[in-house]
């Protein structure tokens, strides 16, 4: 079996091979290619892998390239985690939103966008010589927005499904409160990528007992903490919002704080030249303990799971992945991307049944389905007016006058990357 990761230099990547050698048996690699075209991190990152899957015994060939068509040809799944303008553009995505009392952010609100403005066309294009390469691949995207992402290659006809790694993160903490394990949790997760509530924890499968308001009872104060929201809230609403929902449940709280604090993008960026440096240690031959601070918690046991279930080799039967909607939220259009528990197969994913969903939730999630409709014409098609309408139609966003200058922003701050602009 080979597997191609594009972006296979990112500091994120040591994570993913430590997951492909200890689950070697869910998913039997015989081939992993890295591909890159930054070179210099790219052989960093490939010494540690080869000396990872030496030391934990896997017979598997790690190869490097830049070469995009060389390194997909023959692939069964290609992986994309892409940062396109890379560090440097997350802080801007992170910093010009605030001087409009605005969110700023990598995945949500006006720096969600431009991220998505950056990406959409390029993965695209990777797909489409992935597809010319071999038809039969499966990509499995966790580039963000992974939702914008993901329907933009559904919607060009691609065998993709998209990938984030907040359910799993819920569902490894949950198991851990329980004292179970993390297979015998079962999230009831409904939403949007980045926009997620679990609305109930069962035990044993889709048909176990909801064990959430006993996890709320007993761990609430833990689960608020993590969350960075008040526990009253979480009691009054009996569900777990992810935390990405903060941004929308305290804006200027958030604005306030992300004003007087390095951003996270400063923070990534150095902790990436520390991370770089350990990969070029030819001892180090495991994940450093500093990668887990650097965020994707337990992404390479989703990445794993999923791509091993795509591929007709084991994985669990029932996955939280991004698909379409089909009407299993029927306030959605079909072609909508959901968040949701999905049976995964060979087939590809089919979301489960989903119980009716409050208002309080679906409100707010056709609200940003709608921006993010928005949002991919103005990915594929450019222009201003589009981008404007796009930041006018996102909940933090949604006055003239805020959109108008963050337009004006965006734009500014990447021309580079814009063919239209």
């Amino acid at each position: 079996m080979k597997l191609a990761v594009v972006g296979g230099g990112s500091t994120y990547t040591p994570e993913l091979i430590d997951g492909f050698a200890r689950l070697r048996d869910t998913l039997p690699i015989t081939e992993l290619v890295l591909v890159d075209p930054a070179a210099e991190r790219l052989e960093l990152v490939g010494g540690l892998a080869r000396r990872i899957f030496a030391k934990q015994d896997h017979d598997g060939k790690v190869v490097t390239t830049g070469d995009l068509d060389v390194g997909v040809e023959g692939a069964d799944a290609v992986l994309l985690q892409l940062r396109v303008g890379g560090q440097a553009a997350r802080e801007q995505d992170e910093t010009w939103p605030l001087e409009c009392g605005c969110v700023g952010q990598e995945t949500t609100g006006a720096g969600g966008l431009a991220k998505a403005l950056r990406t959409v066309p390029v993965v695209l294009d990777i797909a489409e010589r992935v597809r010319r390469a071999n038809p039969d691949a499966w990509i499995i995207d966790f580039t963000n927005p992974v939702g914008i992402v993901t329907r933009a290659l559904l919607r060009a006809g691609h065998k993709a499904v998209g990938l984030c790694n907040v359910a799993i993160g819920f569902q490894r903490k949950f198991a851990g409160l329980l004292g179970v394990a993390p297979s015998e949790v079962h999230l009831d997760h409904v939403g949007l990528n980045h926009l997620t509530w679990e609305r109930a924890v069962r035990l044993g499968g889709p048909e176990g007992e909801d064990v959430l308001p006993r996890l709320l009872a007993a761990h609430g104060d833990a689960i608020a903490g993590d969350l960075r929201l008040p526990r009253p809230v979480l009691d009054r609403l009996g569900v777990v919002p992810s935390y990405y929902l903060r941004y929308f449940y305290a804006h200027d709280e958030v604005v306030r704080e992300l004003g007087t604090k390095p951003s996270r993008a400063a923070e990534v960026a150095a902790m990436e030249r520390e991370l770089l440096e350990m990969y070029g240690d030819p001892a180090l031959d495991e994940k450093p303990a500093l990668l887990a601070e650097r965020g994707g918690a337990f992404y390479s046991e989703a990445a794993v799971d999923l791509a091993a279930a795509l591929l007709g080799g084991g994985g669990s039967p029932y996955q939280v992945v991004n698909t379409y909607n089909n009407g299993t939220l029927p306030f959605l259009p079909d072609d909508a991307v959901i968040e949701t528990q999905a049976a995964v197969g060979a087939h590809g994913a089919t979301p489960l049944p989903v119980a009716p969903v409050d208002p309080l939730y679906a409100g707010l999630i056709a609200n940003v389905t709608a921006y993010e409709d928005l949002a991919l014409e103005a990915a594929l098609r450019g222009g201003r007016d589009r981008v404007f309408k796009a930041l006018l139609a996102h909940p933090l966003v949604g006055q003239y006058a805020y959109a108008d200058g963050l337009t004006d922003r965006l734009i500014a701050h990447n021309r580079e990357h814009l063919a239209w602009a």
